[in-house]
């Protein structure tokens, strides 16, 4: 990069100024090639009562199709300086080692029993969610997410492995109204040959059906000539998804229409491997790992499902 490319993306990937009612995460979710390991780590900045900034955490790991270990904080302050390197809560630190092409991820549970060192890096270009998209205005947020390679180390029930899959880091911010939306999915499918989709669906209160989403989706991929990363916004993105009785995702398809004019849609399907739900007071959150097929490539990825709690 230039060194004003670099400035660009260093401004990029730095903590945002925050208002009232904003907030402002980076995100971490990974998994290997048979979703046998999977994970997923936030840290995220808000302002308190008081107008002081504050951090929250939220780590989740599976192992073996199953939750080994969640952990959740809220309301640690900020420590010294503005950077992602001194943000810190439930045991989860990141850092940002080259702006928009390399990270850290840390993790340990309270007990040390289970936890992730990871290095991460970028494999494709940043897909964007503008706030000027009808996804972007109605959720209130905006950010980018990239695909990315993982390695590093994972441990479980104190043995420590070496870990090498995919996964999808994410920056995003901005002030979601949730007295004015149903609930929000966040969709990443990571494809063999550093291809995938990233994809968000927002439902209004007032809205009826799955039809009435807003949704925005980007397919992410290389040029076969040149071999460089490409990104395409979808013009026409559908989703559909069944559920068992706990309304918890499943099974799910993708229609991926690139323009308004293509005669035919790109599809991809994927199935649960592996999901827990989160009890986050006025809000629930499913989250799932997802194993996915689309055009002969196999993949990982991850389906969240972000509601109002009716019972919060």
């Amino acid at each position: 990069m230039t060194t004003d490319a670099n400035d660009a993306a260093a401004t990029r990937e730095a903590p945002r100024k925050l208002s009232r009612g904003q907030s402002d995460a980076v995100t971490l979710a990974f998994s290997d090639a048979e979703a046998d390991v999977c994970g997923v780590a936030r840290i995220g900045r808000a302002l308190d009562a008081d107008g002081e900034v504050v951090t929250s955490g939220l780590a989740i790991l599976f192992a073996g199709g199953t939750p080994v270990s969640v952990r959740a904080e809220g309301g640690v302050p900020e420590g010294e300086g503005v950077g992602w390197g001194e943000a810190e809560a439930a045991g989860v630190w990141t850092e940002v080692v080259d702006p928009l092409r390399a990270w850290r991820f840390h993790y340990d549970d309270e007990d040390g029993a289970h936890g992730f060192l990871l290095d991460v890096e970028a494999v494709s270009v940043p897909a964007s969610l503008s706030p000027d998209t009808p996804a972007g205005k109605l959720g209130g947020m905006e950010g980018y997410d990239q695909l990315v390679k993982v390695t590093g180390t994972v441990t479980v029930g104190g043995v420590q492995r070496t870990f090498s899959g995919r996964g999808q880091r994410g920056h995003s911010w901005g002030a979601p109204d949730w007295d004015k939306l149903a609930l929000a999915r966040t969709v990443g499918v990571w494809l063999e040959g550093d291809a995938g989709i990233t994809l968000t669906a927002i439902r209004g209160a007032k809205a009826s059906s799955h039809a009435d989403e807003a949704i925005h989706a980007v397919l992410l991929g290389r040029d076969g000539e040149t071999d460089s990363p490409t990104s395409l916004v979808v013009a026409d993105p559908r989703i559909s998804t069944t559920y068992d009785s706990e309304g918890r995702q499943r099974h799910t398809g993708l229609e991926l229409y690139e323009t308004d004019e293509a005669p035919y849609a790109r599809r991809a399907a994927g199935e649960v491997a592996c999901g827990t739900t989160l009890d986050l007071g006025r809000l629930r959150l499913d989250c799932a790992f997802f194993t996915w097929r689309m055009e002969g490539r196999s993949g990982v990825g991850r389906y969240d499902i972000l509601r109002r709690n009716e019972d919060g």
